[in-house]
């Protein structure tokens, strides 16, 4: 009795059963079974034929496509019917395999000239977005693809069996142009791989015409006409000492670098945008990357990374750059850590002869040509016969017209058709296929017209096949033909280059730049337009230095490139801006101009009926920041701000009031200047003021008359020539109804007085006038601008303190002066700066 779970013995050998048992040796076996399964892969799979660029997938749906009529100018199919047709007749592998294949043909980023016209979803650049299954998709040959099949029904190629012997299939493709070199190829065989990369049709086809009329060319004058890959996705090639090895050996390794360019992403920041990609490499590739890196952070300076891309615009990556960050640094880290700059090792294998050869650009060129030109070769002597059979048709018949009443009596005499086709023969002279070829003739082709149609066409036929003799006969003709036939295909399918070819690496410069805005010394400049920036120029607004064409300055306040500054309001509150976030004017601008400036909303928030009114400094440098107020009020304030806050109140107002001026204070020993609506105007030294904290409302700073209201404060440096400038209306106009009329005067003509005193009368009015539109205090040489920035003319002559103005032409906006260093101080530091240029040292 068996255990349980043992297995029952095997039955017992019939009697007359013979044992033919054979030992081999296993590794034999394994050697010649693996030599064959590796021989099937290399020659059958993985690599492709020199002469015609294709593996023999490919070739089959290329070959079968064709066959079932899929031309450019018929409707798409389903992809299924086209795979089922290739793997049922041809290749005898799973459809997967068909199928991708397909879809690779029919991806513009992955071929420089598909050869598929797919319809439907066929996957994303970089493989990130999968292809659509086969019976979602549909597909046709392009016109290119056209080129590879052309002349192939005239006996230019060889034909084989197919894997059962039922049909027929090409060894190779015509191929009226270079598709190896020109869409490249990449595969994996037993012990060997292929990856060549793709070329321009143009410079591939001026290189092999070049190898036709010179067939002893070398490798420099071909490279004359291909100095390089270009590949479908574009981008940049960096360093061409690889190309040149591929080239030579054929092997090589190339970088490919993404193309990029710097742009304001937003008015506060920059951005790089990604309009190009290295080949093979997707944006979900790029993307996930960049996030790898920032998360582990090793890489700095993003902000946001967006993916813009759509079928209008193309590829459009856009990765913005946090603040205080140079952008160019940024980009040089990117191409170093990330796919934006990958490498592509070329591996130029291919089969020759059924037999694998790495080859250079010459052999490949050399390759291609000696192909083209067999089946240049073959098809002329297609076309020569086929011509010569007509013409022995044609002779035969007008043998027939020229004798046709005894081929008729001939023929009508005659018991059957075998002896009319024979006594034909022997009457006539003529061939078995000329007599077959007249019976079968129809009597109506047997006309006086169709006779002259005859020796038309005979004359036609002698020459077109003198023509192809004389072809067939000449080497140099033979050549001429094939290089005409690839000039045609340039003119109709040449693209022009796509990636741009860069001799050096170009990282020893990007390496160079800091990734940080360096904390140097700057300027923040408003303007009355409400535009910010930042610039490093030391004078603004002097003669010298140059000033905007345009748009007066509002303020201007020094700072670090890595600091702060405070945007007061009309409300008493202060907003903190980061400087480097501030647009960065250059600091070659001859004028500089705030054109490239942001708007201040861009930064602060305003309430209904606020106002900005100028610019503080965070820092304690200088005296710090003098507010003045429409109700008189004055206050220098102690900067105490908190640091966990970035917007605070500077000043407790009263009911009804509002700040009209804010300054930064370079030193107590400038002047508070108050101008007020009944023309009087009132400066001090800005000592007198005491400073306070942030909540205190602070002090009289002016007395004013009854329904009188300050219009305008601000600060003076007394040792600077300035200019007080009015202008004077009625308080019964709307406002901006009136241009007004307007007095320049001299600051020296205003005596100094103490706080909370009456002014000094800036303005005499005259009948109609009232009060005083707008005041200014600027230091010379004062500059004037309208609403939208554009220059005005002041007066030039200066009238008296008290005196009457004379009428504008339109409205002024605003009046500024030269509110950076002083001209002398301006001289100083420009001859300092060329010291330390000298000593190889700097000065701030």
């Amino acid at each position: 009795m068996a255990r349980r779970g043992s297995q029952a013995p095997p039955p017992p050998p019939p009697a007359d059963f013979e044992e033919n048992i054979i030992d081999v040796d296993v590794s034999e076996e394994m050697r010649g079974s693996f030599l064959e399964y590796a021989y099937s892969v290399i020659y059958s799979r993985a690599l492709p034929d020199a002469r015609d660029g294709l593996k023999p997938v490919q070739r089959r749906i290329l070959y079968s496509m064709n066959d079932m009529g899929l031309r450019p100018d018929r409707g798409h199919v389903k992809c299924a019917r086209v795979v089922g047709e290739v793997m049922g007749k041809l290749h005898p592998h799973g459809d997967s395999a068909i199928y991708d294949a397909m879809v690779r043909l029919a991806q513009p980023w992955a071929m420089r000239m598909p050869l598929v016209d797919g319809h439907g979803n066929f996957g994303s650049l970089g493989g990130d977005d999968m292809p659509a299954a086969m019976r979602y998709t549909e597909a046709r040959l392009t016109p290119e693809a056209m080129l590879m099949v052309d002349s192939i029904d005239e006996d230019t190629v060889d034909f084989r069996p197919n894997y059962d012997g039922q049909e027929q299939e090409p060894d190779v493709l015509p191929a009226a142009f270079p598709n190896l070199l020109v869409n490249g190829a990449s595969g994996i065989a037993v012990g060997m791989a292929t990856n060549m990369a793709p070329h321009n049709l143009g410079e591939v086809v001026a290189a092999a015409r070049h190898l036709l009329d010179h067939p002893d060319a070398t490798l420099e004058d071909l490279m004359r006409f291909v100095p390089g890959p270009d590949l479908p996705t574009g981008g940049k090639i960096v360093g061409l000492d690889g190309v040149r090895d591929a080239y030579a050996k054929g092997r090589g390794t190339f970088r490919m670098r993404a193309t990029t360019h710097i742009e304001n992403v937003t008015p506060r920041r920059k951005g790089i945008v990604v309009t190009e990609l290295p080949y093979a490499v997707g944006p979900e590739r790029v993307k996930a990357k960049i996030k790898e890196l920032v998360n582990a952070k090793k890489l700095n300076g993003i902000a946001d990374l967006k993916d813009l891309t759509d079928r209008n615009v193309g590829l459009r990556l856009v990765i913005e750059v946090k603040n205080g960050f140079n952008p160019e640094a940024v980009l040089a880290e990117l191409y170093r850590l990330t796919p934006m700059e990958e490498s592509f090792g070329i591996n130029n294998v291919a089969l020759v002869d059924g037999q694998p050869r790495t080859l250079g650009l010459r052999d490949l060129l050399q390759v291609y040509v000696d192909h083209r030109i067999e089946v240049v070769r073959r098809r002329s002597m297609f076309r020569r016969k086929k011509r010569e059979d007509r013409l022995h048709l044609v002779d035969g018949l007008l043998v027939a017209l020229l004798n046709i009443d005894e081929v008729i009596q001939v023929i009508r005499s005659s018991d059957d058709s075998a002896q009319a086709r024979a006594r034909l023969i022997d009457i006539f002279d003529l061939s078995d296929i000329q007599s077959q070829y007249i019976l079968d003739t129809p009597l109506r082709r047997l006309t006086k017209y169709d006779r002259l149609e005859l020796e038309k066409e005979k004359d036609q036929l002698n020459k077109e096949i003198a023509e192809l003799t004389a072809i067939l006969e000449s080497e140099r003709k033979l050549r001429g033909v094939v290089s005409r036939e690839l000039r045609d295909v340039v003119k109709k399918f040449d693209t022009p280059r796509r990636t741009v070819l860069i001799e050096a690496s170009g990282q020893t410069a990007a390496a160079a730049v800091p990734l940080q805005v360096p904390d140097d010394p700057v300027l923040v400049l408003m303007s009355v337009t409400g535009l910010m920036a930042r610039t490093a120029t030391a004078d603004p607004l002097s003669d010298e230095g140059g000033r905007s064409s345009h748009d007066v300055l509002r303020a201007v306040v020094p700072t670090t490139a890595r600091g702060q500054v405070g945007v007061v309001t009309s409300t008493g509150r202060m907003v903190r801006v980061e400087v480097v976030d501030l647009p960065a004017l250059p600091p070659s601008a001859s004028p500089p101009s705030l054109a490239g400036g942001a708007p201040v909303t861009e930064y602060v928030t305003l309430d209904e009926g606020e106002t900005v009114v100028g610019l503080g400094t965070i820092s304690e440098a200088g005296a710090g920041l003098a507010l003045g107020t429409e109700q008189g009020v004055v206050k220098r304030v102690v900067p105490d701000f908190p640091n966990n806050r970035d917007d605070f109140e500077v000043i407790t107002l009263k009911e009804g009031d509002r700040v009209v001026g804010a300054v930064h204070l370079e030193s107590e020993d400038h002047h508070l200047v108050f101008a007020t609506s009944d023309a009087q105007v009132l400066h001090y030294a800005a000592s007198n003021v005491r400073p306070q904290g942030r909540p205190a409302g602070g002090m009289a700073g002016i007395k004013l008359a009854a329904d009188a209201r300050v219009i305008w404060f601000g600060a003076i440096d007394p040792a600077r020539e300035a200019r007080v400038v009015t202008v004077a209306g009625s308080s019964t106009a709307l406002p901006g109804t009136q241009t007004g009329a307007i007095k320049v005067s001299d600051f020296a003509d205003f005596p100094a007085k103490g706080r909370a005193t009456g002014g000094v009368r800036s303005h005499r009015f005259l009948k109609g006038e009232d009060t005083l539109l707008a005041a200014w205090v600027a230091a010379t040489p004062a500059k004037a601008a309208a609403a939208n920035g554009k220059p005005l003319e002041l007066p030039a002559e200066l009238g008296r303190r008290d005196g009457s103005g004379t009428p504008l032409e339109q409205p002024i906006a605003e009046v500024g002066g030269p509110l950076g260093r002083r001209p002398d101080e301006a001289e100083e530091a420009a001859e300092a700066a060329e010291v330390a240029a000298e000593q190889g040292g700097s000065v701030n």
